[in-house]
């Protein structure tokens, strides 16, 4: 059962499925080309035979002449002349004289006086009968055109034969020849080529397989590598990054891809860390103030007074942690997708002059100057509630942190890509260090006391303003100078601009 299961997990492995991918073609490839060297192999023995016996058809037809032995004779006999001195001459009319035929056009062999008798039979097996040899001639004495003829004897012998019509040399009498040239010369070496590529696919095979596997394994390694990094990364060491291998190639991206996966749950477990201590620090305050509260009102409240004191200031508290608990859900809705955006189309104009109207009084009462600056026709594809809570946590901001006789600027222009809002006040500032941090839950810039006034608030408004800017894929950044004031700027994608998303930036402001 093991071994079974161990051969399941190899099977199943890329690297047995490449190597069987990769003889599987080598094998295919093999087959191809052997295929395609005996076809050209054959073609081309085909033509050296066919080469040859046009030589062989052409001597014939300068030594052979077909003539009676005697002027008595009947029968016309074939006479081969040459000289017997010359050794090509000579050669070339025996390799002729081989396998050759001469017959009358009413089919009769006419044989050579050195001829043996066992030739007729030789004759009849392999070249055509007289039937044959009358129909030919009678379709082809007055065009002699020779022809192609493969044959095979009874002992399963292939020829080539080329046969044709010749003329006597006073063209008065046609004769029907047939020069032929065994094969068997040919065909052993056809038949030795294929056994020869029979013997050599099998080890050409072995050879890929192993090669293959051999490459699959070594192309495999950096993956297996990737592999042990990757299961050396857990939540407690997500800082561990897989080295790149500097080739640049699809494993290197691969390696870049998931490095920066990492870091983007390394951000996310941060975050989730970062988040559960803020919330049960902010949690905790409110709760273990009501405790305090409700025991003190049950050990040492004695009159109705103090117990309606105890009981407002718990009720205070339970209110706060109220607001905490909505602003967490609420921003997890938004971080998480759940809540969904209902856009259409805005006019800034009429909502930045409502929200200011919606903040003279506050301003006013705090001696403070709220202005606001919108052109004619302003307009931008956003969710009301959205925007509205954007500008107005904004608003807000800066009315805690200007002091008497400040200023604060509520301005919108109009740009061919974006719409740019600024909120711009002349309060304390905010020093250099913090502002990196602060669209983060809960960061609250550390104020002169020790402990967090009321007027600082949640922490939480600054993250919202960040997600409705990134929500609606717009950029936001912030300049402050401590001591001179602080100057949010938003850029949101102008109706019909192409939506990609910008990316969060803080940039400080130079301090004067």
């Amino acid at each position: 059962m093991i071994r079974r299961r161990d051969f399941r997990r190899l099977t199943r492995g890329l690297r047995f499925r490449l190597t069987a991918s990769y003889a599987i073609f080598f094998t295919i490839l093999l087959i191809i080309i052997s295929l395609l060297l005996r076809y050209q192999l054959d073609n081309s023995l085909q033509y050296e035979e066919k080469v040859a016996l046009t030589e062989q058809w052409g001597g014939m037809k300068g030594y052979l002449r077909i003539e009676k032995e005697h002027e008595t004779d009947r029968e016309d006999r074939a006479f081969w002349y040459y000289n017997d001195a010359d050794d090509d001459e000579k050669t070339a009319v025996l390799d002729t004289k081989e396998i050759y035929m001469v017959a009358s056009a009413d089919g009769k062999v006419i044989l050579d006086k050195d001829d043996a008798p066992a030739w007729t039979d030789f004759y009849k097996d392999v070249f055509d009968s007289p039937d044959v040899i009358r129909t030919r001639v009678a379709k082809t004495a007055a065009k002699p055109q020779p022809f192609w003829d493969p044959r095979i004897d009874s002992l399963g012998e292939r020829y080539l034969i080329r046969s044709g019509v010749v003329w006597d040399e006073h063209h008065e009498h046609p004769y029907y020849v047939s020069v032929g040239m065994p094969l068997a010369k040919y065909g052993n070496i056809l038949r030795h080529f294929t056994w020869i590529f029979i013997g050599v696919i099998p080890g050409g095979l072995i050879l890929g397989t192993l090669l293959g596997w051999f490459m699959a394994g070594r192309a495999l390694t950096p993956v297996r590598d990737v592999a042990q990094a990757a299961q050396r990364i857990s939540g407690s060491n997500l800082s561990l990054r897989i080295p790149s291998r500097a080739a640049g190639d699809e494993l290197d991206y691969l390696i870049l891809t998931f490095n920066r996966m990492i870091e983007r749950l390394e951000s996310s477990f941060q975050q989730m860390k970062q988040f559960s201590a803020d919330v049960s620090h902010e949690l905790r305050t409110p709760i273990t103030a009501i405790r305090g509260q409700l025991e003190v009102a049950l050990f040492t409240a004695q009159t109705t007074d103090q117990y309606r004191e105890a009981m407002f200031n718990a009720l205070q508290d339970v209110d706060r942690l109220s607001q905490i608990v909505r602003a967490l859900l609420l921003l997890s809705q938004a971080e998480s997708g759940q809540l969904a955006l209902q856009k259409s189309r805005l006019n800034l104009r009429e909502m930045a002059e409502d929200l200011v109207d919606q903040f003279q009084i506050p301003a006013e009462a705090a001696n403070l100057r709220l202005t606001v600056e919108v052109p004619a026709e302003c307009a931008v594809e956003g969710d009301r509630v959205q925007i509205e809570r954007m500008i107005t946590n904004l608003l807000s901001n800066a009315l805690k942190f200007t002091p008497e006789g400040g200023e604060i600027r509520l301005q919108i222009s109009n740009s061919p890509d974006f719409v740019e809002i600024v909120v711009a006040d002349t309060g304390r500032g905010i020093p250099t260090e913090h502002l990196p941090h602060i669209f983060d839950r809960f960061y609250r810039v550390p104020g002169s006391g020790s402990a967090p006034s009321p007027e600082q608030g949640l922490g939480l408004g600054l993250s919202f303003v960040a997600w409705i800017v990134k929500a609606h894929h717009g950029r936001i950044h912030v300049e402050s100078t401590p001591g001179k004031g602080t100057r949010f700027v938003i850029q949101l994608p102008a109706p019909g601009v192409g939506s990609d998303t910008m990316e969060l930036a803080v940039q400080p402001a130079a301090a004067d």
